[in-house]
Order: structure tokens, then C-alpha cells, then sequence
């Protein structure tokens, strides 16, 4: 492969391993202050144990999340200084808003509630968590905003003799059409990992240690199944909004998403369909009449713009050269978004249904406490590799070309001793990761009891030369 395979190979690499991190961040935190919340309005001990638990499970996801997010920074000057140059002016202003306002008020207020407990007044505290949970949801906004903008690009101008887009209303670039239908479907997609992560906790407990805090982990089943189908349902309706925007601002990721060679209208959505291998032709599929024009244009009877009618149209337009993405990645990818994403409200609702009015999960469940979790988590990763492979061959979409993004200077030699140092990295971090997850998880919930009496008295000299663990 040529170095322009390699730096995305990488890039893609990275950026997936680093997403897996990110949707529990945002919404763990987010059902951590929940639980508080209702602990500090009812003053229930069942509320106060599994805020301690499941915060203790986020600390240790958004630190690997802080660790592998830094290495995306490293990649624009490494391997794309050529595609840092063109967007740098653009980009500066959210990922400066993202760092120095959204990552500052994460950082400090998740320092204040790791060790504000007893500390600080509770209402005091509460209001720290629910700051970092207005960080990450700013963070990810503002990140969402600069991916939106390359999807869709405006409030700027292009500078011909620098060779650059430049900024001329950030306003637009933060309420670009784009990142307002995108923003709220990240979100609740976030919102199905993380309460298919309590859920999945809570099962295994109740499965594992049945005789061990039944109540409080079967309340954890419930809040985690149904936020993953409350979530589910907000994922369905900001997913249709996603896709007519789609359609207006990049009709060829629709059409390859479907696999659609030839205008349609009325547009049948494909169910399944069989191409050659290069993508250029179908040769079977199974069809929905009319549903993929309402999909696309919010009418049943709406066009839809075919994949060879668009590549004229670009060719005309840009000059010579294919704009068709992968197809089979692309159609695959969307399908597989879909299917798993909805494989996870099923599971959920089938969790509800099994264990309603007191009932206890049968064994053979255990099976589904590994999986659940991981299924909106995957489907959250197809829906990436679809968004960000969709766009090819543009880094910014009928403005610069992926082949013109990559470092002039970077040899493929580079890349690779780069891409196998970071991967091996990776996997390294990902055991780490794995054991200090499964360790807390299997640990159990705390008491909330006083310290032993043998354990010495906060500010005593003694406790003062205690180091510092990874406890509340």
C-alpha cells in the first residue's frame, strides 16, 4: 500500500479504537449524576451505592478515553499537514472552544467530585458532576461542529493564494445544518451504550451473585433496559432527520448507502442486496417500495439521485476522476448501524419483559450480559466508518480531496512503524482497560458505612502519609 493507504489505515485505526471510549463517557457520566440526583432527592442508599459504582467504572473509561483521544492530535501534523493547513483557520476556533471551555470544566469538576465526597456540601457536590456532565456534552458539540463542517462546509472563504479555507462566521460553522441533526443522534446513540452497560453490569450480577444486592442491581437493570430503548427511539427519529439532510447536502453517501446506480422516483429502500465485488453493478436485492424517497425527501413519491447520475454530475463539476465511495463498505455499513442498533433495543425490551414484577433472570440470560453492552457499541462504530467513508473521496466535501490532505514528506516506511507502535499500544491499553473493568465490576457494590475503627481520621498524619488509591 502507498502512504496514502497507510495514513488512513492509521487514522481509521485510532480513531475507531478511540470511539469506543467516548460514547460511554458521555453517557455514563450523564446516568452517574442521574443516580446521584435521585439520591440526594430521596436519600435512598441504593442510589448513593451505584452512583460510587458506575462512577468509579466512568473514571476509569474517560481516563483511557483522555489517553487515546490525545494521539488524534499527533496524526494532522504526522500524516495530513496538507489537509491541517487547509482546515487549521476553520478548525482553531471550535477545538480551541472544545479544549480551553469543554475539556477545563470536565477536567476540574471530575477532580472536585473525585474528591469532594464528604468534603464538600452535597448539593455542592451533586452540582459538580452535573458541570462535568455540561463538559462533555459541550466537548462533544464542538467536535461534532469541526467533523460537520467537512461534511458540509461553511461560513468561510477560500483563500486561492494560501491554498486554504478561511473563517468568516463561526456562528454558521456552529450551526451548521449538519451538526444540529448530528449533535442529538451521537447523543442518544451515546445513551444506548451507556445503558446497555449498566444493564449488562447489573445482569450479571443478578445472575453471577444472586443473593448479593438483588434490589439495587435489579434497579439498575431497569434504568439501564430503558434508557437504552428511550434512547433507541431518539436514535430512529434523529437518524431519519440525519438522512434527509444527507440527501440535500451529500446525495452520492445516500445513494451509496442504498446502492442506488439509477435515479429513482418513486425510490424503493433495499433490504439486502448482493453486487459485484467492485461495486459497480447489483445483481440482487430484496426492496421496500417507496420507503427509501420518504428516507431521503420526506414524501413517498420524492427522487432519488442515482449513483452514475451523480458521478456525471460531479465529473462536470470537479473535473475528471471517480466520487463514488466504496460501495459495499458503505452499504454494508449502514445496514449493519441498523441492524445492530435495533438487535440492542430488542434485548433490552426482552430484559424488561423477563424480569418484570419481581421476577428473577433465568441463567441462560448470563449469555446476553457480555453482548449487551457491546452491541450499540459496534453499531455506534458502523455508523462512523459509514459517515467518515461515505464522504470519499473528499477529507472536505467538494473542497479537498483525501490524496491532497496527506503530509507531502511522509514516507510509507513512517507510517507503518507509526501504525504498528500505536496498534501494539493499543492493544496493550485495551488489556489494561479490560482488567481494571472487570476487576471493579466483579468487585461488586461498596457500603457506605464509616471507615474502620482501626482506619485513621481524615487530616491525622497518619492518613496524610497514606498514598492515594483509586477509591472514594
Amino acid at each position: 500500500m502507498d502512504t496514502l493507504d497507510l495514513a488512513r489505515w492509521q487514522f481509521a485505526i485510532t480513531t475507531v479504537y478511540h470511539f469506543f471510549f467516548v460514547p460511554v463517557t458521555i453517557s455514563l457520566v450523564a446516568i452517574t449524576a442521574g443516580l446521584q440526583t435521585a439520591w440526594y432527592r430521596t436519600g435512598k442508599e441504593k442510589y448513593l451505592r451505584l452512583t460510587k459504582f458506575y462512577g468509579k467504572l466512568f473514571l476509569i473509561n474517560i481516563a483511557m478515553g483522555v489517553v487515546t483521544g490525545l494521539v488524534q492530535e499527533f496524526q494532522f501534523g504526522m500524516n495530513w499537514s496538507d489537509y491541517s493547513r487547509f482546515v487549521g483557520d476553520v478548525f482553531g476556533a471550535p477545538l480551541a472552544l472544545e479544549g480551553l471551555l469543554a475539556f477545563f470544566l470536565e477536567s476540574t469538576f471530575i477532580g472536585l467530585w473525585m474528591f469532594g465526597w464528604d468534603r464538600l456540601p452535597k448539593l455542592v457536590h451533586l452540582g459538580c458532576i452535573w458541570m462535568v456532565v455540561l463538559g462533555t456534552q459541550l466537548s462533544a458539540y464542538f467536535i461534532l461542529a469541526a467533523n460537520s463542517w467537512m461534511q458540509h462546509p461553511v461560513g468561510f472563504r477560500y483563500n486561492a493564494e494560501r491554498g486554504r479555507a478561511e473563517l468568516t462566521d463561526l456562528w454558521a460553522v456552529l450551526t451548521n445544518k449538519v451538526v444540529l441533526v448530528t449533535f442529538p443522534h451521537t447523543i442518544f446513540a451515546a445513551f444506548m451504550v451507556g445503558g446497555a452497560f449498566v444493564a449488562g453490569v447489573a445482569l450479571w450480577h443478578l445472575i453471577r451473585r444472586p443473593e448479593v444486592d438483588k434490589a439495587v442491581f435489579r434497579s439498575a437493570l431497569k434504568i439501564g433496559a430503558s434508557i437504552v430503548l428511550v434512547a433507541s427511539a431518539g436514535v430512529a427519529i434523529s437518524g431519519d432527520l440525519q438522512g434527509k439532510v444527507m440527501t440535500e447536502v451529500q446525495p452520492m453517501k445516500m445513494a451509496a448507502a442504498e446502492a442506488l446506480y439509477e435515479t429513482e422516483k418513486p425510490a424503493a429502500f433495499s433490504a439486502f442486496t448482493i453486487g459485484t465485488l467492485d461495486g459497480s453493478k447489483e445483481i440482487f436485492s430484496i426492496k421496500v417500495p417507496y420507503l427509501l424517497s420518504f428516507l431521503a425527501t420526506g414524501s413517498f413519491d420524492g427522487e432519488v439521485k442515482g449513483i452514475n447520475s451523480l458521478q456525471e454530475a460531479y465529473e462536470q463539476l470537479y473535473g475528471p476522476g471517480s466520487y463514488k465511495p466504496n460501495i459495499p463498505l458503505t452499504y454494508w455499513t449502514f445496514r449493519l448501524m441498523i441492524g445492530v442498533g435495533m438487535a440492542s433495543a430488542a434485548v433490552a425490551l426482552w430484559l424488561l419483559w423477563t424480569t418484570r414484577r419481581g421476577r428473577a433472570p433465568t441463567r441462560w440470560l448470563i449469555y446476553l450480559a457480555a453482548p449487551l453492552p457491546l452491541l450499540p457499541m459496534v453499531a455506534n462504530t458502523f455508523g462512523w466508518i459509514f459517515t467518515e467513508t461515505g464522504r470519499q473521496p473528499w477529507l472536505v466535501f467538494g473542497l479537498l480531496p483525501t490524496a491532497s490532505g496527506v503530509s507531502p514528506g511522509t514516507t510509507s516506511g513512517e507510517v507503518i512503524t507509526s501504525l504498528v507502535g500505536f496498534t501494539a499500544l493499543y492493544g496493550v491499553l485495551a488489556v489494561v482497560e479490560t482488567k481494571l473493568l472487570l476487576r471493579t465490576i466483579r468487585g461488586g457494590l461498596a457500603g457506605t458505612d464509616d471507615p474502620p475503627a482501626d482506619e485513621p481520621p481524615d487530616g491525622s498524619p497518619e492518613q496524610a502519609e497514606k498514598p492515594l488509591s483509586f477509591a472514594y
